[in-house]
């Protein structure tokens, strides 16, 4: 029967089968049966004797009572075989049926095991199948069970690594010990190398350590997946990337190398361009002049943004927050932006909100770049109209930050180019015949700036109505406003005449916002009209030089229009400052410098007069002071430590113009020399010092004058460091290393001079 139902359920050959136990239950049960029938042949003998005896005794006259006792006997013990009979029958049954269950049952469990035996062939040929390693160990780490996969991998059967530790094999894992589980188990993870015939391969090896506490029984069953290739990934990514790193590091000192190679020769262009713009030209040689000068710095400014862009990239970008006067910074960058606003004939404005607080913590070169990327770029594309530069302080109820906008009446940008800008050398035109240069890095680098202070910058824009650049930049703290500046100018009415609504705009918003009232003319006749209105009441009247004649007569007028005095104030560009003089006999006691700081008409309007020779704007301007300045110091001696002989001929040319004697050496080790020999009387007054030199740089140089002073007793030279690094960590740096002061390359005749002059007076 067995065979038949294996060979109907397709089973094939069977390791266990329960065929021969039914066999033995029905052996059994004959056997049974067969004592059985010779038990109830002796009762049928012995009944069959006691009737004879019954027959025989009545025959014989025995006593009736004891032939019926035999005869109840007989009789009782055939009625007691006849139950038998039955009883047998009904025995015989039951065993037969429980022969048939207990034979079905044990079939029934022998297909069930075949089926788990079936399953878990199926089981472990899906693992092998799937490539992963199983491993079961004890508690001692030793091998119960191993799959295919696993002996493979070592060229073995799975049999033999019975008994066998990972160790044995030469692979690096221990057993974790029992008190790592303490809560039963433990789940560990970790990558794994094995070394093989065919190499080194890598498996993440994930391993549960169990611990049954009736038995006490402890088991580390692992389960490992090959990530050879994973590995051989990464190894690949890690070099590549440290090839990259390299490639950028050397990138970057290529470009620092260069770049500091450029600036050399630069700075003799830029230098002596000035100086010889300081000469008797003629008008096209000062044209050819002014040219050189135009190139030079925009070749400069390129050089500065291939630097900024290399670190950068290189992540060797790091700012410097220290105390800074936000609007100063920012009327400084506006300033410096006005001379190519006004040679395109267009108007730079610039309002500061009362609320911007005196100083703040942040980098002041970077957020000076910022500005002057963003300005300078709204100057380049802006034809006519103007640019309007504004910042204000967030609200109480806002985190605190500044708020820088640069807004232009320029064409425009679209969506799509927006959204491209922001990117390394993209520009919005990039078509071949756009009507602007450029590297396309000025606005990636400034994003990248606002980026590190944690700031963001958003551009809106139209096509035909300008753009709105606008960067913010967070702040610890705000400091609180002083709240008299709000009502400065209470009361006061002031109009402005210009012909440039930008610049007149942002000279009405900083009045009202003081608490004043401002009207804009755009000529002379509106601003009669305006004078000439029945409550027309101005107190002060800000009259652009571009309207005004030599003799006063726009002022004039005005004055006839107007029901009252007022205060008379001019306008004046820098192109403008051979006409103060003939202003102020026109009747022009006070004036202001396009673009207006806030600050300096403030004090002009409040104050009611701006002497010439008081004003910071003098110097700006280019004039001498009359009276009330330091005396300049000439006769000097100088040291000049520079190894590049353009440089040092543009320092001391500059130098010896102003009566200063110059010596010149070309290395630090000279330097250092010229200061020892130099008998008490001859003492160089002051030291300039190159950064980068040969034989010797220039801290070092610095480090044995020092300790030179020291030795001696000598009082300190003062030292200032030439350098084409304006970093502010290489301020501080030099600083450090006992300079007292430093000189951006390219050298500035102007801004030297100064240097030297205030460091030996101070």
């Amino acid at each position: 029967m067995m065979s038949d139902n294996a060979a109907q359920k397709g089973h094939g050959a069977r390791p266990l089968s329960g065929a021969g136990v039914p066999g033995r239950f029905s052996r059994v049960a004959t056997a049974l049966n067969a004592s059985r029938s010779r038990f109830a042949v002796a009762e049928l003998v012995l009944l069959s004797a006691i009737l004879v005896f019954c027959g025989y005794s009545f025959l014989s006259g025995a006593p009736h009572l004891l032939s019926y006792g035999l005869l109840a006997t007989g009789l009782c013990g055939f009625a007691l075989l006849g139950r038998m009979s039955i009883d047998d029958a009904r025995f015989e049954r039951i065993a037969e049926e429980s022969v048939t269950r207990t034979r079905e049952e044990i079939e029934t469990l022998a297909d069930r095991m075949w089926e788990l035996h079936e399953s878990e062939e199926r089981f472990r040929g899906l693992i092998d199948a799937l490539g992963d390693l199983v491993v079961h160990r004890d508690r001692d780490g030793r091998i119960v069970y191993a799959n295919s996969v696993f002996a493979d991998l070592f060229g073995r059967q799975p049999r033999e690594l019975l008994g066998r530790t990972l160790s044995e094999l030469g692979v690096d894992v221990g057993v974790v010990p029992d008190a790592a589980f303490a809560d039963g188990e433990y789940l560990s993870s970790t990558d794994v190398a094995v070394h093989t015939s065919e190499g080194v391969r890598w498996f993440s090896w994930i391993e549960l350590s169990v611990r049954d506490e009736s038995t006490g029984t402890v088991s580390h069953r692992t389960i490992a997946r090959d990530i050879t290739a994973r590995k051989r990934a990464e190894t690949a990514m890690i070099s590549a990337r440290e090839r990259a790193e390299f490639a950028s590091q050397a990138k970057s000192r290529f470009l620092a190398t260069v770049s500091h190679e450029i600036r050399t020769p630069m700075n003799g262009i830029m230098g002596m361009a000035k100086l010889l713009a300081d000469t008797d030209l003629t008008p096209e040689q000062r044209t050819y002049v002014g040219a050189v000068s135009t190139s030079a710095n925009a070749l400069l400014a390129l050089i500065e943004d291939l630097l900024d862009f290399s670190k950068i990239e290189a992540g060797r970008f790091e700012l410097e927050p220290q105390a800074m006067s936000p609007r100063e910074l920012v009327e400084n960058v506006v300033e410096l932006m006005a001379a190519r606003a006004f040679a395109k004939g267009i108007g730079l404005g610039c309002h500061i909100a009362p609320e911007v607080p005196a100083l703040i913590e942040a980098d002041p070169g970077r957020l000076r770049q910022v500005m002057l990327n963003l300005v300078g770029n709204a100057v380049k594309f802006t034809e006519d109209g103007g640019v309007l530069v504004r910042v204000s302080a967030s609200r109480d109820d806002e985190a605190p930050a500044l708020r820088f906008s640069i807004a232009d009446s320029g064409p425009g940008l679209s969506r799509a180019d927006i959204g491209r800008i922001f990117r390394e050398f993209e520009q919005a035109d990039g078509t071949s015949t756009r009507r602007h240069g450029g590297a396309g890095l000025g606005l990636a680098i400034s994003k990248r700036i606002v980026d590190a202070m944690g700031g963001r910058i958003i551009v809106d824009s139209e096509v035909g109505r300008g753009s709105d650049f606008i960067f913010e930049m967070p702040l610890a703290q705000l400091q609180s406003p002083d709240t008299d500046r709000y009502f400065a100018l209470r009361g006061r009415s002031v109009l402005i005449v210009s012909e440039n609504a930008v610049e007149a705009e942002a000279m009405a918003l900083t009045i009202r916002s003081h608490g004043g009232s401002a009207s804009v003319a755009r000529s002379a006749a509106d601003a009669e009209r305006s004078m000439a209105e029945p409550r027309a009441a101005f107190e002060a009247v800000l009259i652009d030089a571009a309207i005004e004649t030599p003799d006063g007569a726009t002022l004039t007028k005005l004055r006839g229009a107007s029901r009252g005095p007022f205060q008379s104030v001019i306008l004046i560009a820098p192109t403008d400052r051979g006409r103060l003089f003939q202003f102020r006999n026109a009747g022009y006691p006070s004036f202001l410098a396009r673009p207006v700081r806030g600050a300096t008409m403030m004090r002009v309007l409040t104050d009611g007069t701006l002497e010439l020779s008081q004003s910071p704007i003098v110097h700006r301007l280019g004039l001498k002071r009359q009276h009330g300045r330091r005396p300049i110091l000439r006769g000097l001696r100088i040291l000049i430590a520079e190894d590049n002989e353009i440089n040092a001929l543009l320092a001391r040319s500059v130098l010896e113009k102003m009566g200063h004697t110059v010596q010149h050496v070309p290395d630090g080790r000279s330097a250092v020399d010229a200061v020892k020999s130099a008998r008490p009387g001859d003492r160089p007054d002051l030291v300039l010092m190159d950064l980068h030199m040969p034989v010797m740089d220039g801290l070092d140089a610095i480090a044995l004058i020092r300790k030179h002073e020291e030795e001696k007793g000598l009082p300190a030279l003062p030292i200032m460091v030439l350098s084409a690094d304006s970093q502010e960590s290489t301020r501080h740096k030099v600083l450090a290393h006992g300079a007292t002061g430093f000189v951006t390359k390219p050298l500035d005749p102007q801004a030297l001079l100064e240097a030297v002059q205030h460091q030996v007076a101070a």
